[in-house]
């Protein structure tokens, strides 16, 4: 065991997990080489609360998933009925994206209950957000994370080395974000101590921050961050979003499952992101220490 990893404490008397003997997997369900997060973006991060990957996807597979968000959102009856989801067709490979299962690699999975045939962290919801002008609500939430009892999922917790986001926001971004257009965060406030001011109830406080960014574009940030939606204010195309939720595979916040007639469509490895939300002999292909 390296002098230079986290003193992270294993579940049996106070025992030192040994991070050497770890199995995350590094590949996805497509075979594809998993993205490890840099020392600068785990740095990142860890301060802000949210990090953007731009430019992720290609022009290709950014063109294939806006037709199919397209064809769910204006004509979802024309697909089968398994298939009227934002983790369904071309977008099912958003779902484990080597940069996807990098950062969960890091900041979500239980290190306990992941091997390479298995992830060792769960995806427990997936929304297509299409706005035109003028929708999306600003709705200010969330935040303080440090302090949230676990049952709440919202919650960050950090030592020295090392950090775990609970539940974490994955947003595809397929058309580009400008200026005043991207979801606004505060940045650091998954960390705060203080009860947020009154000026931050309102958009244009200095306090909030956002990005803009080409179109294939990744978001992550933690639930415990403050963050909030606007109104679209783009004339020229739609927002055109895939927004999902991870978390740890003890837990579960959201009410949604994939159709089950989907997921058994899935690669083998790519379903256990959809296994049952409990830790005690929950792992595939492996032995549970």
């Amino acid at each position: 065991m390296s002098n230079d990893q986290a003193f992270v404490i294993d579940k049996n008397l106070g025992a030192r997990l040994n991070e050497d003997d770890v199995d995350m997997p590094v590949a996805n369900s497509d075979g594809l080489p998993v993205v490890p997060l840099t020392a600068e973006q785990k740095y990142l991060f860890d301060m802000r609360g949210w990090l953007l990957v731009p430019g992720v996807l290609s022009e290709a597979d950014c063109t294939e998933m806006k037709e199919f968000s397209q064809q769910l959102h204006d004509d979802s009856e024309s697909l089968p009925e398994h298939e009227r989801s934002a983790v369904a067709g071309p977008l099912q490979k958003l779902t484990d994206h080597p940069n996807v299962v990098g950062f969960m690699n890091e900041f979500v999975a239980y290190p306990g209950l992941s091997n390479q045939e298995c992830y060792g962290f769960r995806q427990e919801s997936g929304s297509l957000f299409y706005r035109d002008v003028g929708d999306g609500n600003f709705a200010p939430h969330n935040g303080n994370g440090m302090f949230r009892f676990p049952g709440d999922s919202h919650l960050y917790r950090c030592i020295p080395g090392k950090a775990n986001s609970g539940l974490t926001r994955v947003v595809w971004e397929l058309n580009p974000i400008t200026e005043g257009n991207g979801t606004l965060l505060v940045t650091g406030s998954h960390k705060a101590v203080y009860p947020a001011p009154e000026g931050l109830k309102s958009p244009d406080s200095p306090i909030w921050e956002t990005y803009t960014c080409p179109p294939g574009s990744l978001l992550f940030f933690t639930e415990a961050l403050t963050h909030s939606a606007r109104p679209w204010g783009n004339t020229e195309y739609p927002r055109i979003a895939i927004f999902s939720c991870y978390n740890t595979v003890n837990s579960k916040w959201h009410n949604w499952n994939p159709h089950p007639d989907l997921v058994a469509s899935m690669p083998a490895k790519r379903q256990t992101l959809y296994r049952p939300v409990h830790v005690s002999g929950n792992l595939v292909g492996g032995e549970i220490h």
